[in-house]
């Protein structure tokens, strides 16, 4: 369990589809007092009910005072932060998402980045879809078929939440191995939450695996230890960030560093270049 939550756990969809709505993970936590996310960005979408508790989402340059039976939504590229309640901290369930058709999914239920809470959802209803989507993901050998289940639920929760928000309304076969299969949803894994705190165990735990059994197969698939494979994914991100506009400590928020200046040793070390020298470089090369 995260340092950072009472209670936390997630469920990773190991398919990758190019559907029009498919489930990348979802999750459910209970966070401490004041325990922030961002500011940062995401390459999907986020929605976050909340079930009892209070807290803070910031997006497009609005600030949104959430508590129970109200939900959030970030967009992909959007710039956002949220925070948990100094007082009473808020317990939420998560969802994320892609999909050709997801953004036009949202506007249909009256969401938009301008306006990206809905408020008045029942929570025991809808902590029981999350709860679906997340049950939907067994690690089977069929993990189109798990994919479609989530997609199925994640269309039945959205549902909900337009209901809820009415005044704001306007695959292929498994051809790996069994060790393929295992290291792909490792990596997997790891591509969808390097944004968070990750630990060997939790991932290990995560994906019903032992330890030193997971460390073996995956260094032998990919030539790297899985935190190696991480500490890769995050440097990568973020060389793609840092030809962005955003800040360095926006950049370390959204690659998984709650500490910039560690952040920046890190890629120092990594590419030979501190971040903000890195991004010099990039400019004269386009000048």
């Amino acid at each position: 369990m995260s340092t950072e939550h009472t209670y936390f756990t997630v469920s990773i969809n190991p398919h990758e589809s190019n559907s029009e709505l498919s489930v990348l993970f979802s999750g459910e936590g209970k966070p401490i007092a004041l325990h922030n996310t961002g500011p940062g960005v995401h390459d999907y979408y986020l929605v976050h009910t909340v079930h009892s508790g209070n807290g803070t989402f910031e997006m497009h340059n609005r600030t949104y005072h959430c508590t129970a039976g109200d939900t959030f939504i970030i967009y992909p590229g959007e710039l956002f932060r949220y925070t948990a309640d100094a007082e009473n901290p808020w317990h939420y369930s998560w969802v994320a998402f892609t999909g050709y058709a997801a953004g036009v999914m949202l506007s249909q239920i009256g969401v938009s980045p301008q306006n990206a809470v809905i408020t008045g959802s029942v929570p025991r209803s809808m902590r029981h879809y999350y709860r679906r989507i997340r049950s939907s993901f067994q690690q089977s050998m069929y993990p189109a078929l798990e994919d479609m289940e989530a997609a199925g639920w994640l269309r039945l929760l959205l549902r909900e939440l337009g209901r809820a928000g009415a005044h704001q309304v306007k695959t292929k076969p498994a051809t790996e191995t069994e060790i393929q299969r295992q290291v792909s949803q490792a990596v997997r894994y790891l591509e969808l939450q390097y944004t968070q705190v990750v630990s060997i165990e939790q991932l290990a735990r995560t994906l019903g695996y032992h330890r030193t059994y997971l460390c073996k197969m995956f260094k032998q698939a990919t030539g790297l230890a899985p935190m190696q494979y991480l500490f890769k994914i995050r440097m990568e991100r973020a060389r793609q960030l840092l030809e962005t506009a955003m800040t360095i400590d926006q950049v370390a928020s959204s690659v998984g560093f709650n500490d910039a200046l560690y952040f920046s040793k890190q890629f120092h070390k990594w590419s030979g270049s501190a971040p903000s020298v890195y991004r010099k470089e990039l400019t004269g090369k386009g000048s």
